[in-house]
């Protein structure tokens, strides 16, 4: 398995092919526009430049990392000779059946095809494809190049020598992986998100400020940032629709996204992303909003 196709050069995609390509690995990044994949391909250059100033890698290792890298705007062509496709499109569903019943039929039979979803079932989305036994997901962590955790999700059809090759493949990449089964939320945010709304919830009754919440995580729990902090850093949008999967998958009230979270993306406050949420970026700066601005 050598070459790689990334569908998405977000965040999480140009991470993985960073990652992909820095181990050596050919890696096709993909999508729908030149300028998204030229930010894409951006972002991995100043990611590599910390990378080399910390000393972990060589300028040579750097310009052969982007060398391993080419973008492509054409799904087809993208994918046509992959080995793996890893797609990290937006966690949509409709999105994501679209691209892999796309993926389905342009990628090579014995191709394996992956998900770096967070929440959407494996199930699900293997079953608009042929090839079920071939589909997994692959959970990277952000960011994708200094995390090691991915966790590696069966679908109901995912085949033994699929889940062994991804896990190994994983191990390979500087990663620990970690075999799961596909149920809403998986591991990570099954328990990740009902802590982050539970904040949320904490700063929407007046419990305490957003500063006063993440300050107790952080010290008293051992959290290396706090759940609102957090929650900007994840993106906003993306929290209400993993709960929205987790509520819709189990049907039990706890899952229910608080309407504070619900009326933060309604109003386009995103988090990091969007320049504010439960703290202010403006300027590159963080600074938390004040607690009355969020009250019930």
């Amino acid at each position: 398995m050598t070459k790689i196709a990334v569908i998405g050069s977000g965040t999480m995609g140009n991470g993985i092919a960073h990652t992909f390509a820095q181990f050596g690995y050919q890696v096709n990044l993909i999508d729908i526009n030149q300028e998204a994949l030229n930010k894409g391909l951006s972002t991995v250059g100043k990611n590599l430049d910390r990378q080399v100033n910390k000393g972990t890698i060589t300028e040579e290792d750097k310009a052969k990392t982007l060398q391993n890298i080419t973008i492509f705007t054409d799904l087809k062509s993208g994918v046509s000779e992959a080995d793996l496709i890893v797609e990290a499109a937006t966690e949509n569903l409709d999105l994501k059946l679209k691209i892999f019943r796309d993926l389905d039929a342009y990628a090579k039979p014995e191709a394996i095809l992956a998900s770096n979803t967070s929440s959407i079932s494996i199930t699900h989305i293997a079953s608009v494809t042929g090839r079920g036994e071939k589909v997994i997901g692959m959970h990277f962590m952000n960011p994708v190049p200094v995390m090691k955790l991915v966790e590696v999700i069966r679908g109901y059809a995912t085949s033994d020598e699929t889940t062994s090759l991804i896990m190994s493949l994983s191990e390979k990449l500087g990663k620990a992986p970690v075999e799961v089964n596909d149920y809403p939320g998986f591991v990570a945010n099954r328990i990740l998100m009902p802590m982050i709304n539970e904040a949320i919830y904490t700063l929407f009754e007046g419990v305490a400020g957003v500063e006063e919440i993440d300050t107790v995580m952080k010290l008293g729990m051992a959290h290396p940032m706090g759940p609102l902090q957090l929650a900007d850093f994840i993106g906003l949008d993306v929290c209400l629709a993993i709960l929205n999967v987790l509520h819709k998958g189990f049907g039990n009230p706890k899952y229910a996204p608080c309407p504070l979270l619900v009326n933060m993306v309604m109003a386009g406050k995103k988090g990091v992303k969007s320049g504010e949420g439960f703290y202010d970026y403006a300027g590159g700066v963080k600074e938390a909003k004040p607690a009355a601005k969020f009250l019930s």
